[in-house]
């Protein structure tokens, strides 16, 4: 709505005033940015504006535990979930009975961040509590069950983690991803047509927003052509209307979009395609589909004679449940059964599809034992003679994280999937992603607590006269992390992965700050290796290693992290743009993101980002282009939420290289450049 617009404008400059007044009193601008917070959740549900005032509260005062609980809490029920630990331990070293479940709120910020040792940590400590106060009742209690869902998920985790499936997982592109949510992406059998939820808003149907400031959900849509997505553009009326729409699936020959519809709690509807392309109304699902309660997830086999829906509705195995019709001679869906005990759990299922064997069904659950924090997505297969499901197999991490992953779809060749996530190479909040596997989909095995792997042999059934196979032996890659002036250790947030592909490479800590990778496979690989900690300067660095061989290899490297002091600066190298111009490359984004994160990790810093273009062209187009690439990252962030206070953007154009303009790879190459220097406050 246009009016919540005004009153965040309102409130907005408010905050402005009460910074000009406070500047010589910190605790109390800290709590007025803590007024100026709630009255923004009073009066709106804009969570993200809420959340960056909770933060300059916590931030400019931090013995102000209340702020920095609620700091810490709104980055859980947003984004930045793992961000919350910062806050939550200030409180729990300042106070550690402010609240009865602060060591909960620690573990799960921590599950979140993939640090399940810690998170075990805390979610004990608050299990003793719990049984050292068994009669304690207050709002600030989390019940036993909820704890022991906690502790083997993270049990759960540390499986996965360590044994990551070897999935490539990228950005689709920003052809079809905003700096908005992106999400449900769901195609034809052909591919080469996808429709998605977005809530971006160029192209939006409604010029207002919503109660939580954020454009209304529209469906776009695009078309692959020579391999390559054409820019995303809104499906329109009849399916778009003025307030939210939301897509749920295709039919495989692309005739029938289902969508969801708030009406009658909660309904889904179908829309025909026209033979000139365009969709026809919304219209209810025939049958006895829809009823009195929710339903809001679909998925329809390819011969379309069954579907699997999800439902609230009584009678089910608790929470939401997946169900199948399927379709009898009149045209009408009936025989709806619920999957059973083996599929559905008391908690919630969600976001079924149906691969185009026929029978094996993909889906995503916060109930079973297996998972590793909220929706996990799990394989079953349906064995047609035995009328029974197979137990559900987590598809393992990274598909799967310890946030809600839900909306899984599968190519009808099955080496290439789609969902949604939330992850370093975002443009914006959710975006769509496309996962490959040489192996597919169907094949995932269950990841077990498993002894530590042999060395791989390869054997290619030589005759007895032959000699031995050779055996192959990985690659080591070690990394020891240390502090720049003290040499000292230090334990940060670190990955490798291939560079083109986001392969993860599996690792163990060593302890000391050192971090052993180990690459099996044989062919040399570009990867990237980051490095983050709060309070440094992030390391992000393309490096290409050999893989694995028949000799002993290790790879010993020492990474020096600078403390974010005034002065320091840092080339962002893996910052693209489009050839003369401003605009972001896909690529770009996990520096883009390393960037926001390190300011926001760091509230109080104030950063020069500047743009450089080596000697070619003249002098003046070259300080306009580099300006304009500096405002192009300053725009990111304080899109992000940033304070645009806090950035300034310079062009130096050529006047500052780094190395002679002659040649191209050892100077031009690296005169051309993006970086930032922290300032003084």
């Amino acid at each position: 709505m246009s009016s919540i617009r005004s009153v965040l404008i309102f409130l907005t400059l408010l905050a402005l005033t009460i910074e000009g007044f406070s500047q010589e009193d910190p605790k109390q601008l800290a709590r007025d940015y803590f007024d100026l917070a709630q009255s923004t959740l009073e009066a709106t549900q804009a969570l993200d504006q809420a959340r960056d005032l909770f933060v300059l509260a916590a931030e400019t005062d931090t013995t102000f535990v209340r702020a920095n609980f609620e700091a810490g809490h709104i980055h859980i029920v947003t984004i930045g979930k793992d961000q919350a630990v910062k806050y939550f331990l200030r409180v729990y070293r300042q106070d550690p009975d402010y609240r009865f479940d602060i060591e909960f709120w620690i573990g799960k910020s921590y599950q979140y961040g993939l640090d399940f040792d810690n998170a075990l940590m805390y979610y004990n400590r608050y299990k003793e509590k719990l049984s050292q106060n068994p009669g304690y009742q207050g709002r600030d209690r989390v019940a036993a069950e909820v704890v022991e869902r906690g502790i083997r998920e993270c049990e759960n985790g540390k499986m996965y983690v360590d044994s990551p499936g070897n999935y490539s997982i990228v950005n689709i592109g920003r052809e079809i991803n905003s700096e908005f949510d992106d999400y449900g992406p769901v195609m034809n059998e052909r591919e080469d047509e996808i429709v998605f939820t977005s809530r971006r808003r160029d192209g939006n149907s409604n010029e207002n927003v919503d109660v939580d400031n954020l454009p209304y959900e529209d469906i776009f849509t695009a078309d692959k052509t020579g391999g390559k997505w054409a820019f995303a553009t809104n499906v329109g009326p009849p399916v778009n209307t003025l307030y939210h729409e939301s897509n749920l699936a295709m039919s495989p020959d692309g005739s029938t979009l289902f969508i969801y519809n708030d009406v009658g709690g909660g309904d889904i509807m179908a829309c025909e395609r026209h033979p000139d392309g365009t969709w026809g109304p919304p219209i209810g699902m025939p049958g006895i589909i829809n009823s009195s309660y929710q339903e809001k997830s679909i998925t329809i086999s390819k011969d379309e004679q069954t579907l699997y829906f999800v439902s609230n509705r009584p009678n089910g195995q608790g929470g939401t449940d997946i169900y199948r019709a399927t379709k009898n001679n009149q045209g009408q869906w009936s025989n709806v059964k619920n999957l059973g005990p083996k599929i559905n759990t008391p908690l919630d299922e969600e976001g079924p599809f149906i691969d185009y064997d026929g029978v094996t069904l993909y889906f995503s659950s916060t109930g079973h034992s297996s998972g590793m924090g909220g929706h996990d997505i799990y394989r079953s297969t349906y064995d047609p003679q035995r009328d029974e499901w197979s137990n559900p197999v987590n598809m393992g991490y990274p598909i799967n994280t310890p946030d809600n992953d839900v909306y899984f779809i599968v190519s009808a060749d099955n080496k290439r999937a789609y969902y949604s996530s939330v992850r370093e190479d975002g443009m914006g909040y959710t975006d769509i992603y496309v996962i490959s596997s040489a192996e597919g989909f169907r094949t995932t095995q269950p990841v077990t607590k498993k002894a530590p792997p042999k060395e791989p042999v390869v054997r290619n059934d030589p005759p007895a006269n032959d000699p031995p196979p050779a055996v192959v032996k990985p690659l080591r890659y070690v990394v020891k992390v240390v502090d720049a002036q003290t040499k000292n250790p230090l334990g940060p947030k670190i990955r490798l992965q291939g560079q083109r592909d986001n392969i993860i490479v599996a690792s163990r800590p060593m302890g000391s700050g050192v971090y052993e990778f180990t690459i099996n496979q044989p062919d040399a690989k570009d990867y990237r290796l980051s490095v983050e900690l709060d309070g440094y300067v992030f390391h992000n660095q393309n490096l290409r290693l050999q893989g694995a061989g028949t000799e002993e290899q290790t790879i010993n490297r020492t990474i020096e992290m600078r403390k974010l002091s005034v002065g320091v600066t840092s080339i962002l190298r893996n910052i693209y743009f489009d050839y003369d111009k401003a605009t972001f490359k896909t690529e770009s984004y996990p520096e883009l993101n390393k960037l926001d994160a390190m300011l926001k990790q760091n509230q109080r810093i104030k950063v020069e980002i500047s743009g450089h273009t080596d000697a070619y062209g003249r002098w003046d187009y070259n300080r306009t282009l580099s300006q304009k690439r500096a405002e192009a990252v300053k725009d990111y962030l304080t899109k992000k939420g940033i304070d645009p206070r806090r950035i300034k953007a310079v062009g130096y154009g050529e006047s500052r290289p780094l190395a002679s303009n002659d040649d191209e790879a050892d100077g031009r190459e690296l005169n051309r450049r993006v970086e930032f220097k922290v300032l003084p406050d």
